[in-house]
């Protein structure tokens, strides 16, 4: 896939993990041992994800990673999908890795372990983020290290700043997330952050706090909500078979992100955004699912 040289640059700060995905009647239980139906191993990561579908959303993107010298294919996979790796580093830690497990409703659960990706410096990432503040974005998830420290670099820069908090966590409330351009959640990671339970307290809330944030949040199958200048907007997501949900989140958030560097509407970029998620899922595997926007 070749990007027109001419098109808006995202930098995404993110993941790249190995995925083991494994397919089992159902999720393990405490104290059992559960045979799997299947085993497929191959790259996966939030941030990686996420770069790929920004990529296949036409948008020129370039990923800050590491990962082990052992797992140069990782990186040859995701130049073949029109990312650029210059700013990836190998390094003698191991890569960060999932195991994941999908049930025959195709839902997912998994356990991650950080590696190479919770090894960076902040003078590494200053210095990067320096040498490319032309960028029209920055991207970054929570499965990398010194998240705090690219918000001041990012903030202290002037360059926009979009933030998916996956995995959420505790100290994701601690950050200023009123200086963010974009914040994309799922409805757990909305509750969690709010700590509301209920969808209209969420939105109200999130309005309430987060008032000059444009605030997106997913809903599966039942679409996503876009807040922004008090305003809400609603997208439904087109009704299809679920097959793997691996891959539908970080889908959702390049396409999104995609159109809004691309000058779509908040609306429009919604919309385009819940048709990827719902094409994604109904593939199996995390990059191989994300469509091109061709498939659209």
């Amino acid at each position: 896939m070749i990007t027109p040289p001419d098109s808006p640059l995202i930098l995404n700060y993110g993941s790249i993990n190995v995925d083991h995905t494994y397919r089992v009647p159902h999720f393990v239980q405490p104290g059992e041992t559960l045979a799997s139906i299947g085993l497929v191993t191959g790259l996966g990561g939030k941030g990686a994800n996420q770069s790929v579908a920004l990529a296949k959303a036409g948008v020129a993107v370039n990923h800050i990673g590491r990962l082990s010298t052992t797992d140069q294919w990782a990186v040859d996979l995701m130049v073949s999908h029109g990312v650029d790796m210059s700013l990836t580093d190998t390094v003698e830690e191991p890569s960060g890795h999932a195991i994941i497990q999908v049930d025959e409703h195709g839902e997912n659960a998994i356990v991650l372990h950080g590696g190479a990706n919770q090894c960076f410096t902040r003078s590494s990432l200053q210095k990067i983020l320096q040498q490319h503040a032309h960028a029209d974005m920055l991207l970054m998830q929570n499965e990398c290290n010194l998240i705090s420290e690219v918000f001041e670099i990012a903030n202290s820069m002037n360059l926009k700043l979009a933030f998916n908090p996956a995995p959420m966590t505790n100290d994701i409330k601690q950050l200023p997330l009123g200086q963010l351009d974009t914040l994309i959640v799922n409805q757990g990671e909305a509750q969690a952050l709010t700590d509301k339970t209920s969808l209209d307290d969420i939105v109200s809330e999130l309005i309430h706090s987060l008032p000059n944030t444009r605030v997106v949040l997913t809903l599966g199958e039942g679409g996503a909500t876009l807040i922004h200048n008090n305003k809400v907007v609603h997208a439904n997501s087109p009704k299809v078979k679920v097959i793997d949900t691996t891959c539908a989140g970080d889908t959702f958030v390049g396409f999104f992100l995609a159109g809004l560097v691309h000058k779509l509407s908040d609306a429009d970029a919604l919309e385009r955004a819940c048709r990827a998620a719902a094409l994604a899922v109904t593939r199996t595997g995390a990059i191989a699912s994300i469509p091109d926007l061709a498939d659209l």
